[in-house]
């Protein structure tokens, strides 16, 4: 199988210029030569179309968190799900530079990085493909002659392994790829069988897969290194993987013969580079160097000397790698708009980012800043070749350094809780629990090799299988995450390339778009449609009987695929001579230009067979309103906050609309009411919604157009709010207005949004903030809840105004309203702006009422306190019980006993009337070795059948038995025992 990646040397060995490369004293060639010889080779000399990476964030594929490999972006022609109006489906051969990241999910090389000087989580993959154009013999030849006359690599250091076959799996040996590399000259000794698992590629558990044929480098030379190819030698790397996809993985694990065969071959740049400049380490390569040198300027200590292992003493060049290697990673990623954050692939980005700064500030000795400033060596190194690097840069800048910030301060939070873990440890140099050391990790972003080093140096180890347990349960949900629900909509290729030998059409689903209004009633027509094919989740079937669900095939129709963010058309259809059998849609889907229905059959149905489609025209009514509105919210938002607002992501239900855009920072009171005002003048002026079909290019001109990261259809729809399309391709207006590519379908007059609130906006992740909003009557209830609750608030405030109240018990009650009514202004649907305003009032009476428990409790205790001091007197130790309810006045009252007698060790005790249990509160002199708070109260607690917790001075518990009196002598004679040795 290919890795990407360079296989480890002897640790402690210190990497250098291999004393026998074959580019002796010929100059090296630049990483960016080696990348546009690569491009231009097979775009210029073998007609490839250069096809732009594509961002690291993938498109449409929940199975990913980042693209990780080339072949990503091309997933759809494999699976032949390309749309067919697409330019991806007329893509035969292709070449790219992809950028890629290899961290997290079942591919993750992070907690690799550093420790080694060939694994990177950022690496761009060179690659050529032929989507059933040439095959085998082709690539092979273009890899040798690249490779030997292009970049002059001599054949004596190339070894090439192939198929060896599998007897298992009833797979021969691929011997017509060894007799092509044996005709392009490569000498049988050279040429190597291998099985499976280094040699046979598969995309997934199902799905396209093949044999491939990997080209392998000697850095040695002069020598027969063929027992070192694939034997994890440092010596002999893979350079070049050639997969050739002729099979189809099937659900059973059986292999099928694909209908249309493909290349897809893959080749790591920094690889590349470090074979031809001459390096055993990436790092040594002009891709990596001028940002060693970056960090070495800013930081207080020596040089990068590329060591590993023991002789990388403070693990100095380690911290080097790491942060080379990880500032790489943050900028690309946020150029492509993947922002740290808290779930999928921004908690991984969040994890490298901590990741570089604790080593840039704990080994580097570098200051705060230093990771950002490196920012403008990582555009100069790969902004050619990604503009977005330019554009973003000042962006990359502000999110580094907002999160090294947040960081910092909680090392200082996770720094805390380890000390007050360790404080309740019984044994302070035993394991440390597993679940805290996981919670440093997932919550607070640690690394997890920075919690080991931390919890060394305390002294302690964690509980290693339980924490790879944590580690294998997190790993188990985030795969389930990502894979997604099953469907038996997703039609295999073998599937799909059966209906088109078939002839059979491609669903015309231009009906979706054939609805009118009359007399302010939205208008969907009946259609009917033919049976034309049937797919059971695993093959294509004639046939289908009652209570199976099913793929179903129509000559045309008028539901909506999922698409573009919209959710798809609910509804059923009927048969023709059947037509009180009804056939629920429960989703609809599109793949290589078929619209498929999933349908739970209620009664059979055959290829054939003729259906009327009903569609829910309400759910399809209410998507509509959402569509329009998130168009106008779209345009209100860089009306509002300026053109460098862009989305991040949407999605349209029923109920409700999502928006994801960026920016720096939350949307403030004013600017929420802006943004609403501005999208409820366009509903209420009643803007006619304007649709036209134009060719790709065409659109691309249009003045203001928005646009995302998507492959669009060519022609594509351009939905206009106010304006119609033909105006605004003729320039004949300079009038600001929505205008988007989109396949959605939209309203026809705003005025049937009828109102729009946004009920909540939050920061997803640093710069990236989230909308969410309802129209509607939805719109009118969370505007008439807004108002219940501002009133509720107001009468709040009005109370607290008042006297103030005698007792803890009425003070608790008004601050218990406070808790209630925030926990309602939080949960409830309301306007955004509304909620923040209510919130910010319900603090300062949250901070009111608190403020009258403790006046009141404080004034309790001095009272309490006064009582035991006239009973007992000032005693070196005092261990007495009170009367009260309050763990809070009891600790009150230790704390002021222990002011009035600083050198007393003071316990008191008191019988909760409500629960019944015994509250605990110690307080013991400073500087008290013999008897720490917490130990008195730990110990008491469990006595009276509790628990406790505290600090070494002052700590609190509670218990269960009712023997006081006789806690309280235990209390005193454990005390005692401990002050007197």
């Amino acid at each position: 199988m290919i890795r990407l990646i360079l296989r480890s040397g002897a640790p402690g060995f210190a990497y250098a210029r291999s004393a026998h490369s074959f580019v002796g004293s010929a100059p090296e060639l630049p990483a960016v030569r080696v990348r546009s010889t690569f491009l231009d080779f097979f775009r210029e000399k073998h007609g490839h179309l250069l096809v732009p990476s594509s961002p690291v964030r993938p498109r449409g594929d929940p199975s990913l968190l980042f693209v990780n490999a080339g072949m990503n972006q091309f997933k759809p022609i494999f699976l032949g799900r390309a749309d067919p109006r697409s330019v991806m489906a007329s893509y035969y051969r292709v070449v790219n530079s992809q950028k890629c990241v290899r961290a997290g999910g079942k591919h993750n090389d992070l907690e690799d990085v550093g420790r080694d000087v060939y694994h990177h989580t950022f690496f761009e993959m060179l690659g050529n493909w032929s989507f059933g154009d040439y095959f085998k013999e082709e690539a092979c030849s273009m890899a040798w002659t690249l490779l030997t006359e292009h970049y002059g690599i001599p054949a004596d250091r190339l070894y090439v392994s192939y198929f060896a076959g599998d007897a298992e799996s009833g797979l021969l040996a691929d011997k017509e790829t060894r007799d092509i590399w044996l005709d392009i000259g490569v000498s049988p000794g050279r040429l190597l069988p291998f099985g499976l698992k280094e040699n046979f590629w598969e995309m997934g558990d199902m799905g396209p897969c093949g044999p491939c044929t990997e080209i392998h480098y000697d850095h040695v030379g002069g020598r027969d290194a063929s027992k070192l190819v694939n034997a994890n030698s440092p010596d002999v790397v893979e350079i070049w993987n050639l997969v050739f996809m002729q099979y189809n993985r099937e659900v059973d694990r059986s292999l099928r013969l694909l209908p249309q065969f493909s290349v897809d071959t893959g080749l790591g740049l920094e690889r590349l580079v470090s074979v031809l400049q001459g390096k055993r380490s990436n790092y040594d390569t002009d891709l990596f160097t001028p940002l060693l040198r970056a960090v070495h300027q800013r930081s207080k200590v020596g040089p990068y000397s590329g060591r590993t292992g023991a002789d990388d003493h403070g693990m100095v060049d380690t911290a080097y790698r790491v942060v080379a290697d990880h500032i790489r990673t943050l900028s690309v990623c946020i150029a492509d708009g993947v922002y740290p954050g808290m779930s999928g692939a921004e908690l991984v980005l969040r994890r490298i980012l901590r990741r570089a700064v604790r080593f840039c500030v704990e080994v580097l000795k570098a200051p705060q800043g230093t990771l950002a400033n490196l920012v403008p060596a990582v555009v100069d190194i790969l902004g050619d070749v990604y503009p977005e690097l330019y554009r973003e840069a000042d962006r990359i800048v502000d999110i580094i350094n907002e999160n090294e910030a947040q960081f910092l301060s909680s090392l200082q939070q996770g720094t805390r809780l380890i000390h007050r873990t360790l404080n309740k440890m019984e044994d302070k140099h035993g394991v440390f629990p597993a679940s805290v050391a996981w919670s440093l990790h997932r919550d607070l972003g640690f690394p997890l090799d920075l919690v080991d080093l931390m919890l060394e140096e305390q002294g302690v180890h964690v509980d290693q299988q339980e924490l790879d347990k944590l580690k294998a349960n997190n790993q188990k949900v985030c795969s389930d995450q990502q894979r997604g629900p099953e469907s038996l909509l997703m039609m295999d290729v073998v599937s799909l390339a059966e209906l088109q030998r078939l002839g059979v059409p491609h669903t015309d689903d231009s009906l979706k778009y054939q609805y009118t209004l009359e007399r302010d009633q939205y208008v969907f027509p009946a259609y009917h449609a033919t049976v034309l094919a049937l797919y059971d989740g695993q093959t294509l079937v004639s046939e289908v009987v009652e209570g199976q669900r099913c793929g179903v095939i129509l000559d045309q129709t008028c539901f909506y695929h999922e698409q573009g963010g919209q959710s798809h058309d609910q509804g059923y259809f009927t048969r023709d001579g059947l037509q009180d059998v009804l056939y629920s849609v429960e989703a609809v889907v599109q793949a290589g230009g078929y619209v498929v229905h999933q349908v739970f059959v209620a009664d059979t149905l055959k290829t054939g067979d003729q259906v009327q489609l009903c569609l829910d025209q309400v759910h399809r009514l209410s998507c509509m309103v959402k569509h329009t509105a998130t168009h106008i919210l779209n345009f209100a938002l860089r009306e509002v906050l300026g053109p460098s607002v862009q989305q991040r992501g949407s999605h349209v239900s029923a109920d409700r609309l999502r928006f994801d855009f960026s920016i720096k920072g939350s949307l403030s009171v004013s600017q929420l009411q802006q943004v609403e005002n501005c999208v409820n003048n366009i509903i209420s002026f009643n803007q006619s919604v304007h649709s036209q079909e134009l060719p790709l290019q065409t659109a691309m001109t249009i003045k203001g157009l928005r646009t995302i990261d998507e492959v669009y259809p060519d022609p594509v729809r351009v939905v206009s709010v106010g304006v119609p399309v033909s105006e605004l391709l003729d320039n004949q207006t300079d009038r600001l207005t929505s205008v988007e590519l989109c396949c959605g379908t939209h309203l026809l007059q705003t005025r049937f949004i009828q109102d729009l609130v946004i009920i909540s906006e939050r920061q997803m992740a640093k710069g990236i903030s989230r909308i969410v909003a309802v129209t509607g009557l939805d719109a009118t209830r969370a505007r008439e809840a807004g108002q219940v609750l501002s009133q509720d608030v107001e009468s709040l405030s009005a109370r607290l105004s008042g006297p103030p109240p005698t007792s803890i018990v009425s003070a608790q009650h008004l601050a218990k309203e406070v808790g209630v009514l925030s926990d309602a202004v939080d949960t409830t649907p309301i306007p955004q702006w509304q909620r923040r305003e209510l919130q910010s009032q319900l603090k300062t009476l949250q901070r009111s009422s608190n403020t009258s428990i403790r006046k009141l409790e404080t004034r309790e205790a001095a009272v309490t306190a006064q009582a035991v001091l006239e009973k007992n007197g000032r005693k070196r130790l005092l261990v007495d019980s009170v009367e009260t309810d309050s763990l809070s006045v009891l600790m009150k009252t230790v704390n002021q006993l222990s002011s009035i007698s600083p050198h007393s060790y003071v316990m008191l005790l008191a019988h909760h009337g409500h629960s019944g249990k015994v509250l605990c509160a110690c307080q013991v002199p400073k500087n008290s070795p013999s008897l720490p708070a917490s130990d008195w109260a730990v110990a008491v607690c469990h006595h009276l059948g509790g628990s406790a917790g505290g600090s070494a001075l002052v700590a609190r518990g509670t218990g269960s038995s009712s023997d006081i009196t006789g806690a309280l002598r235990w209390a005193g004679e454990f005390a005692r025992q401990k002050i007197q040795r």
